[in-house]
């Protein structure tokens, strides 16, 4: 049976009321996925809730790179930048398709933060600390090589660059793709449903109640040990086991806009300097170009963080002043999003300082909680966590995520991915469909594209009046339904197919036919069909507008 099957949720369900686990984590973002893969792979029974979608939090909300952190080696947290630096291979080997080489130019301007010779020296320890090799080594450019390779900076302040290697991904793509590969080692995950009560016995923790959010119904979940993975939420749950003690959670806002790569025509991603001193990212992706991101401190609330004008304003600004020639405005950005850093607080430290470590913390009633961290180092937090359980459990198993591929990812090396790519462009273009189709397709669901080209000449015969674009999108959804566990219209359209935030408009040309299909396809009653339209509207409002 496929455990993510949306069709099996009701089965799903009776198991995790029947059967007593030995891991259950709470919270589907990447770090209890990660966790999930690693638990499952050695052998544990394990059990996933989540109460809202997979990566619905800071799991989806990330500036999208798996990187190695040049800031973090500039605050001297080499250990930090060794981690993630190494880690960084390890993902790009597991899901080649998902995980893609990135050169990134850090421009040298005058006043900047960054001197020549400190940039050269930085870069090169960077390098020595991720285990960097061959033509991914740094390189220093002088200022003319440094125009040639993004023409659109400023001449006036150039003074030369950095070029050196990092990877880009999609966040939730990646959370999906683990939890598809934890599902194969049996490991039970369930989104939109929602851990509400933690269960005792003499003290000690034993389950949770769970709401289920679809079906609507309420069950008990016991395990031998509990994993609070919640990220912005774990002090929420620390403070219901009343193990709220000593360090607490510091949350800080990162904000990304997204705007049109021929409005914003970047040849190359880039790492620069903005007037205020802080450093952020400009990455073209296909039809667009995204900005971020910001680091303010956040208080509100935690389901809902958003993009404001102060926001929106701040990186229009920075991106204006470096490069003049662009002069983007409001009326420019075509989506957005806002994510949170669930952060370990330090006194005395403001939002850029605070070190992006994971910590877990252990209560009295045998709750497990982990905090912090970077999405780059997933697997050696859900390691930790593991390796935890498992001398608690006797267990001797050891880690194996290190060898163990990402679903979608049988791919024998990037270049392997980029034939790939060819291949599937090739047979999109017989079909009247641009070959960038190709590129997120495969970016998305990597050697499962094959899946989803044999639905889509199933529903072109049964359909024939239908677009390309809209057969390929239907090709899409069933291949979600029975093998991502999609529920609502922001789940396909957002953390499964990426479409608000990269394509927004065609989200708005694809959403009724979608909607009439996922009610088709999952009984729903008019009143849930409506409640998905009027949802999704409403966070498509948030994405486009600022207030």
């Amino acid at each position: 049976m496929n455990l993510l099957a949306s069709k099996n949720r009701e089965t799903l369900l009776t198991r995790l009321a029947n059967e007593t686990f030995d891991l259950l984590l709470i919270g589907g973002g990447i770090t209890g996925a990660g966790i999930a893969l690693d638990a499952a792979s050695r052998g544990l029974k394990v059990a996933l809730v989540e109460k809202q979608d997979f990566a619905q939090g800071t799991s989806s909300r990330s500036t999208k790179l798996i990187h190695g952190g040049l800031r973090y080696l500039k605050q001297g947290d080499l250990k930090l930048v060794k981690e993630v630096g190494s880690e960084r291979a390890i993902v790009h080997k597991n899901a080649p398709h998902l995980v893609i080489p990135e050169k990134m130019l850090l421009p040298l301007i005058d006043g900047g933060n960054y001197g020549k010779m400190a940039t050269s020296f930085g870069l090169w320890v960077y390098d020595i600390l991720a285990g960097v090799k061959g033509d991914d080594r740094r390189r220093m450019l002088s200022k003319e090589e440094t125009q040639k390779r993004e023409p659109l900076l400023n001449p006036d302040i150039l003074k030369g660059g950095g070029f050196y290697a990092e990877y880009r991904t999609d966040d939730a793509r990646l959370t999906m793709g683990i939890i598809k590969t934890a599902s194969e080692y049996g490991a039970i995950c369930l989104n939109h449903c929602e851990a509400t009560k933690l269960l005792y016995n003499e003290g000690g923790i034993t389950g949770v109640k769970a709401q289920d959010h679809i079906l609507d119904t309420s069950i008990d979940i016991q395990a031998r040990y509990v994993v609070n993975a919640t990220g912005p939420w774990v002090d929420t749950i620390r403070e219901e086991d009343n193990s709220l003690k000593g360090k607490r959670l510091h949350l800080t806002k990162g904000v990304h806009l997204v705007v049109s790569h021929q409005k914003f025509p970047l040849k190359q991603s880039l790492y620069f300097d903005v007037p205020d001193g802080r450093m952020i990212f400009a990455i073209p992706r296909g039809k667009i170009t995204y900005i971020g991101t910001t680091d303010t401190n956040y208080q509100g609330k935690l389901e809902e963080p958003h993009t404001t004008l102060e926001d929106a304003t701040y990186l229009l600004n920075s991106i204006n002043k470096t490069f003049p020639s662009i002069n983007l405005t409001m009326d420019d950005i075509e989506s957005s999003w806002a994510g949170l850093r669930p952060l370990i607080h330090q006194d005395g430290k403001s939002p850029s300082e605070l070190s992006r470590r994971d910590e877990i913390f252990e209560s009295g009633s045998g709750l497990i909680s982990i905090a912090g961290g970077k999405l780059t180092g997933y697997r050696k937090m859900s390691q930790r966590v593991v390796d935890l359980v498992a001398r608690k459990m006797k267990r001797t198993e050891k880690c194996k995520t290190k060898d163990i591929t990402i679903k979608g990812g049988d791919f024998e090396s990037h270049q392997a991915v980029r034939a790939y790519i060819t291949q599937v462009g090739q047979q999109l273009q017989l079909e009247g469909l641009d070959t960038l189709v190709a590129e997120y397709l495969v970016g998305n669901y990597g050697t499962q594209t094959q899946e989803i080209l044999a639905k889509y000449a199933h529903l072109k015969i049964e359909s024939p009046e239908n677009t390309p674009q809209l057969t390929l999108a239907l090709a899409e959804l069933h291949f979600c339904l029975e093998n991502e566990a999609i529920f609502t219209l922001e789940d396909f359209f957002n953390r499964r197919t990426g479409r608000l935030y990269f394509d927004i408009q065609s989200v708005k040309a694809l959403v009724e036919p979608i909607a009439q299909e996922m009610q088709i396809q999952l009984g729903w009653t008019e009143a849930i069909l409506q409640k998905n339209r009027v949802n999704l509207q409403q966070l498509m409002g948030t994405l486009e507008t600022f207030a």
